[in-house]
């Protein structure tokens, strides 16, 4: 057979490596600006000065400070800066840079089209840079993981169609027959982002000449087809394109094939399954439908199991390498970030049950669950492929294994004391509120006396956040120091034998799965088939059957100065700490005294 010479194309990897770190570096420092104000909310007027004498309050135990410290610089617009650079901008250009160095070694083919990869990377950038841009102004939707306004939007799906389209295009030029199992990974992830950020993303501008635009859904549908979105976006870009780097970086690390191939194929269709169901379970007693509610919490619990499945398979392939893990960063990171994953695919399920939600849900103890994915499985993941690639590209050793060890056991004990002081202040909130006198009035009435009792633990949380940041920086200098040391190599030379051409049924004895692995198109195709199912079964009955949303006759449409005040309550980010959502609990209703005593219906 024809053995044909080629080259891998590292140029553009370096490209989203580089830009990894960098936006990584911008996306902590905002989370730990974030952090800061929780606690110290006159920061903005620390830096920039002010004439307002109250500004100095909380020096003096004084609150006075939490209402007059807004603005640019305040926490909503912050907050949105923070999510955005961290989940697009450090775990998305971490997924691109393993993305575009494992596919090419695992099809054994170069990029079908560099000025296509280039256009993905130069026009993700564009995005990032205009999202910061944009939030900072006060240009945005407010919907969680998607408030970027709708010339974003549209830039977003230009830049992702073509980068499918380079990476299909990639697939059919392939000199491997069958497709490995991270690259299922990685089609499953694009199929179902772009039918997530089209759906959700579906708005009227106020006009073509104005970034302002309001969503083509509203009231209940709103938040069902926000919150499908929303859970998926963890889904699908927080997770399963993680998973396909864990499936080709972990054995590439430990030198070991995965534990089971078997497991693999099970892990794949039940996680791409099950997941695109259990958004609701971020609405439970609110006014979205009981039986959506209910589907929400059964496939949730249901998701520990492939979630789980993934977790063992990737900690069962260093079987035989444990004592590497002793001396290997790399693998140090790796096996912090499956075992992270783990804890997080478990303990969410648990919070989509009732039970726990009443108490844990609006609280602290969500934010720490996230921020354990996202540290955890997200920041370790792309810290181990970091430190792989880097010595590989710039053909070198890592300059300090002793700076990388230091790095995991900061970022680690970052993790630790960000996580469980949010969890002992969301117990704290979640138990306060619920508390009555015995005359039946709420002990705790007032908010701030939630708030001053979980200052400490918002102290703490901030250093956690501090030691995970200086271990990056840490990061960056061994980066740059190893770089320095070592040459980049930017033409990979590779040869490889030619695909022949075989039928495109299936051979006897050929099993399903394998027949599927060589056929990339019914692969696509039937990925967009188990994904679309649950997210229309959910959907499509809330938006076309009337039952679900009956009509309440004292609900009438904001009036122009209500419309106004909602737009500056969207621009400023407040929606991310006041939902307004009332649920139909006895402290909630007496708390916030819902109109004639009612709860938030649809």
């Amino acid at each position: 057979m024809e053995t044909q010479k080629f080259s891998y194309d590292n140029g553009i990897v370096r490209a989203f490596l580089i830009a990894t770190v960098v936006f990584g570096l911008v996306g902590f420092l905002l989370g730990l600006t974030a952090a800061l104000l929780l606690f110290y909310p006159e920061l903005p007027e620390f830096f920039l000065g002010t004439d307002d004498p109250t500004i100095r309050t909380l020096r003096s135990e004084g609150l006075q400070g939490l209402v007059n410290s807004q603005g640019a610089f305040g926490f909503g617009r912050i907050r949105m800066m923070h999510t955005s650079m961290v989940i697009f901008a450090f775990v998305g250009n971490s997924f691109f840079s393993g993305f575009y160095y494992s596919i090419q070694r695992l099809l054994k083919t170069r990029m079908w089209s560099d000025t296509l990869s280039w256009i993905h990377f130069w026009g993700w950038q564009l995005v990032l840079v205009s999202t910061i841009i944009t939030f900072f102004m006060g240009l945005n939707t407010s919907k969680e993981y998607a408030e970027h306004e709708w010339p974003i939007d549209i830039l977003i799906t230009v830049v992702w169609v073509l980068f499918g389209l380079n990476m299909f295009a990639t697939v059919a030029i392939r000199r491997v027959r069958h497709l490995y199992v991270a690259i299922w990974f990685y089609i499953g992830t694009w199929v179902a982002v772009a039918m997530l950020h089209i759906f959700n993303n579906l708005e009227v501008p106020l006009s073509f000449t104005t970034w302002k635009s309001y969503s083509a859904y509203a009231g209940v549908k709103d938040a069902l087809v926000q919150w499908w979105y929303g859970h998926n976006a963890v889904a699908f870009f927080l997770t399963t394109p993680v998973l396909g780097m864990m499936y080709y970086f972990v054995p590439k690390a430990a030198d070991r094939p995965v534990f089971s191939y078997k497991l693999s194929i099970i892990h794949f269709w039940s996680l791409i399954f099950v997941y695109i169901w259990a958004g609701p379970h971020h609405l439970q007693y609110t006014a979205l439908p009981a039986w959506a509610q209910a589907v929400g919490t059964g496939f949730s619990i249901m998701l520990i199991a492939p979630s789980w499945g993934g977790m063992l398979n990737g900690l069962l392939t260093l079987r035989g390498a444990w004592d590497k893990v002793r001396e290997n960063p790399v693998l140090k990171f790796f096996v912090v970030a499956v075992t992270c994953y783990g804890m997080a695919t478990f303990e969410g399920p648990l919070l989509a049950t009732k039970t726990v939600n009443k108490v844990g849900h609006f609280t602290d103890w969500v934010i720490g669950h996230v921020h354990l994915g996202a540290l955890g499985w997200n920041g370790f993941m792309a810290f181990g492929v970091i430190y792989y690639l880097v010595p590989i590209l710039w053909r070198t050793k890592l300059w300090s294994v002793k700076l990388a060890n230091w790095h995991f056991w900061l970022g680690t004990f970052g993790i630790i004391f960000y996580a469980v002081p949010l969890y002992i202040s969301g117990f704290t909130q979640g138990l306060m509120w619920k508390q009555f006198n015995p005359d039946g009035t709420l002990v705790y009435k007032n908010w701030l006396d939630t708030v001053t009792a979980i200052l400490p633990y918002f102290k703490m949380r901030f250093v956690g956040g501090f030691l995970y940041f200086s271990g990056a920086i840490l990061m960056v200098v061994n980066l740059v120091a190893t770089a320095r040391k070592g040459s980049f190599q930017k033409e990979v030379p590779a040869e490889a034998p030619a695909l022949a051409n075989v039928k495109k049924g299936r051979k006897e004895g050929e099993t399903f799965h394998l027949w599927l692995e060589r056929t990339p198109l019914y692969l696509s195709i039937l990925s967009f088939i188990v994904l679309a199912i649950g997210g229309a079964l959910e959907i499509l009955p809330t938006i076309f059957v009337k039952d679900n949303v009956p009509t309440i006759s004292a609900v009438k449409p904001y009036s122009p100065l209500e419309l106004e005040g909602r737009d500056i309550y969207i621009r400023e980010g407040c929606n991310a700490c006041h939902s307004q959502m009332i649920r139909p609990f006895r402290d909630e209703v007496v708390r916030f005294n819902g109109k004639n005593g009612q709860y938030s219906k649809a």
